[in-house]
């Protein structure tokens, strides 16, 4: 039996949105990667800041680590990357799922983006397929496809450790949402099929935690054998029909992000912000009663 590599994750939470950034580091050398960085962003005055990204810097310089991957598990509709702002400080390739050139073509037409918006992902320097391997340091990872959540949904499987983004929470909390454009219940469904057919002792570290009714602390990493048995929406062999059934009658209940519009123009850019107009500023638009 292949024993499989342990890196060391460490976790970091944006209060603000929720959101959980990793560092991966390689064991035997001070390579790693960065997993769904943030930029903090005042909606109200349309600030940004450095603060969650300054944490990712001070660690990474304090530790001594060599960054080869800024990894995006998708394009997020609740917070900003700050893949940009990480790789002019730190170095690294901005990697991403191939079918952002879907999520492009959707949003890029929603906010009637011109031709000089790229729809073809360039912006990003790999977009990772259905079993892509990539390296840090002497780690070996490679790629999942598990859309369903967006299109472009990843999950990067590191040694023994697997990154879901927003595909599964934590058991007592569940999945992802489906209702966004290209979004579907019964394909999620089948995306975490394939996590859940990784080893028992994997271990899953979710893009965000919201605490449960009945749980005191967040919390972000669990293991394939804890969601396969007790994940609230999906666990002890739900089926198919039963999850999608769920799934779409919970979503109908769900508001839209509070910052799904801001986050999408610049994430689908891989975390540049739109080209500043004529009087030199930069904007963000808001589409009425379209999402």
């Amino acid at each position: 039996m292949t024993t499989l590599v342990t890196p060391e994750v460490r976790g970091f939470f944006d209060e603000a949105t929720n959101t959980i950034t990793y560092v991966v580091k390689d064991p035997g050398s001070p390579a790693c990667a960065i997993v769904d960085s943030v930029l903090d962003f005042d909606y109200a005055s349309g600030r940004t800041g450095t603060g969650s990204a300054d944490a990712i810097v001070t660690h990474v310089t304090a530790e001594g680590l060599a960054v080869d991957w800024i990894l995006e598990t998708h394009v997020h509709a609740d917070h900003l990357s700050a893949a940009p702002y990480l790789q002019e400080r730190l170095g690294g390739r901005i990697g991403i799922g191939a079918n952002i050139t879907v999520v492009q073509e959707t949003f890029g037409k929603i906010f009637n983006e011109g031709t000089e918006f790229q729809r073809d992902g360039s912006q990003f320097d790999r977009l990772f397929r259905e079993g892509d391997g990539f390296t840090i340091g002497a780690l070996s990872g490679h790629v999942l496809h598990t859309p369903g959540h967006t299109p472009a949904c990843l999950t990067y499987v590191i040694g023994d450790a697997a990154f879901v983004g927003d595909t599964l929470f934590m058991p007592d909390f569940g999945t992802a949402r489906c209702d966004f454009p290209g979004g579907s219940a019964a394909m999620l469904y089948n995306s975490i099929q394939k996590i859940l057919a990784l080893p028992d002792a994997t271990r899953l570290f979710v893009g965000h935690d919201y605490k449960a009714p009945g749980r005191d602390a967040f919390a972000w990493e669990t293991t394939v054998v804890e969601e396969r048995t007790r994940n609230v929406h999906i666990g002890a062999g739900r089926s198919q029909a039963e999850f999608v059934a769920m799934r779409e009658a919970r979503d109908r209940t769900l508001a839209m992000p509070r910052l799904i519009i801001p986050s999408l123009q610049v994430n689908m850019r891989a975390g540049q912000m739109p080209p500043a107009e004529d009087d030199g500023r930069t904007y963000l638009k808001v589409p009425l009663n379209t999402l």
